[in-house]
Parts: structure tokens; sequence; C-alpha cells
């Protein structure tokens, strides 16, 4: 692995705190967001995984910023500094996602989503058509409804959101606290097979982005796992938008079969798999392909 950069913790806060906006929608909480790329630049909302953060969106600024894309990443509902909405559902991501575009001045935007935050940029897709113009899905999960095999722990995390969710916030508050105090592969391990071959300036957003994502709460990450398990309530028919899946055909966390399904029944959807790619490495490889869809 390489090694550390030298970039202090404090101006790692500075310039998040420079890219960080929090908007206060009418009773509704605080939504954050990070502003990567190019200020000026084609619009994007990058919808980071389960559990995640407006800080991994940070992998994009360079690429963003090349292709003249603006990369907006918030932290959604529960995460990071975005307060937690309880009771909310798959398709109320649309709300969320229109109160940030409306907050940068955006009409349109494309989207993109890694992981866990597929759910979120298909049902903004089906409910908010008006506002996306393309989605790309990285490493995506898929719903419980296009069969499969769901890895073991996904499913065990899943079990406890529905049925034990303080024990699953207690997880997930240990995890945060082991993360903070020991190196990144604690964290990237969890993404890929092969921890020590990922550079170390990503594997440390990579963790960076797992701390911020409990920073002040942990029910964000619960509310999410128990409703992936769930019907998403999302009409995929209604995804009338063209979507870009991109997936390898090494993931562990979300085997592809899955995926190919999900595929067929979207109307304007395709695949591009990546060959011997794991969760994380499809995301860190095709990075500089999805800024150019969308510059």
């Amino acid at each position: 692995m390489t090694a550390k950069s030298s970039t202090s913790p404090r101006s790692d806060a500075e310039r998040d705190a420079d890219r960080t906006v929090t908007v206060s929608p009418d009773g509704d909480g605080d939504i954050a967001y990070a502003d990567y790329g190019r200020p000026d630049g084609a619009p994007v909302v990058f919808l980071h995984g389960t559990p995640g953060s407006r800080k991994l969106g940070s992998l994009f600024d360079s690429a963003a910023d090349e292709t003249g894309v603006r990369v907006l990443a918030p932290d959604r509902p529960g995460y990071g500094r975005s307060d937690p909405r309880p009771g909310r559902s798959v398709r109320d991501a649309g709300a969320f996602v229109g109160t940030v575009l409306d907050d940068a001045d955006v009409q349109t935007a494309g989207l993109v989503a890694f992981s866990g935050g597929a759910p979120s940029a298909l049902a903004t897709a089906a409910t908010r058509p008006n506002r996306v113009e393309s989605v790309d899905i990285v490493s995506g999960a898929t719903p419980p409804d296009v069969g499969g095999e769901t890895p073991a722990v996904q499913r065990f995390l899943a079990r406890l959101a529905t049925t034990t969710p303080a024990v699953l916030r207690g997880l997930f508050y240990g995890q945060a606290w082991v993360a903070d105090r020991l190196g990144p592969s604690v964290v990237v391990s969890q993404y890929t097979a092969d921890a020590e071959s990922i550079p170390n300036p990503e594997a440390e957003v990579i963790r960076a982005d797992f701390v911020e994502a409990f920073a002040r709460s942990r029910r964000g990450a619960v509310t999410e796992f128990r409703n992936a398990a769930r019907d998403w309530g999302v009409r995929f028919e209604e995804v009338t938008t063209p979507v870009r899946f991109w997936h390898g055909d090494s993931d562990a966390n979300v085997p592809i079969g899955g995926v190919r399904r999900l595929e067929k029944r979207l109307p304007n959807a395709r695949l591009r798999v990546l060959d011997d790619a794991d969760h994380l490495e499809t995301l860190l490889r095709c990075i500089p392909d999805v800024m150019e869809r969308h510059r």
C-alpha cells in the first residue's frame, strides 16, 4: 500500500467544511450535501452506499473537474450531518433529492448511485422523471423480488434492522469507533477481497465516509437496511429515464445475477460488466467513464 497522505486531519476537516452546504427545509430537519468537481459544470447527484456519507463523493472530484461535471453529494437522512426522517420509505428519496437540486439552483441532473444508493436513485427516477436526465448505478443493490442469492451478512443486518434495531445501532456505533482508530483496511475489506491493493488516498476516503456516516446517528443505516429488504415500492416500468448499470462479475456483496434480472425489468436500461472486478474495484475503475457520460 502506498504511503499515507501528508494532509492533516485538520486540513481535511476544513476542506470538507468549505464544500458542505446545510439546508433546513421547513419541518423536515437538516439536509447536508457537498459540492465537488466544476462549480459551473453539468450537474450530477451522487448517492452514497449503505452505510455512507457525502464524503464518498470526493472520489469523483478530480474526474468531475476534468470533464466539466458538478457533483452534488448529499448525506441521505440519518447519515452524516443530515437529520433522520423517521418512517421514510424508499419512494421518499425523490423529495429529498429535489430539495438538494432546488438549493443548488439546478432544475435537472444526472444521478449516480453506488451500492445501497441504488434504491434511492431508481425511486427518484420513477417519481421525479422531470428532474432526472439519466441514471448510472455502480455495484448497485437489487430489490428482494428479483431473486438471487443475498449474502449472509446482509441478511443478518436486515434481520437486525427489522427485529432489534437498537442492537444494530449499537453494532454500527462499535464499527465506527474501531474504524476511526485503526487503519482504513478495517473498512475497505468490507467491500473488496484485496484491501491492500487499494491506493491509500482512496482507502482513507472510504474510511472517512464510513466514520462520517455514523457521526451523529445510526438511524439512517438501520432504516435503509430494513427498507432494502422489503418491497421498494418502485414501479420499475415507470423508470423510462436511461439507466446504465456498472457491475463487476466478481462482486460478492451484490452478485451480478440479480442485476441482470433487474436490468430486464427496466424499459431503458443497459448493463456494463467489468471483468474480474469486485464491489469496490468496480467503483474505482468506472469513475472516469461515468463522469465522461455526464459531461
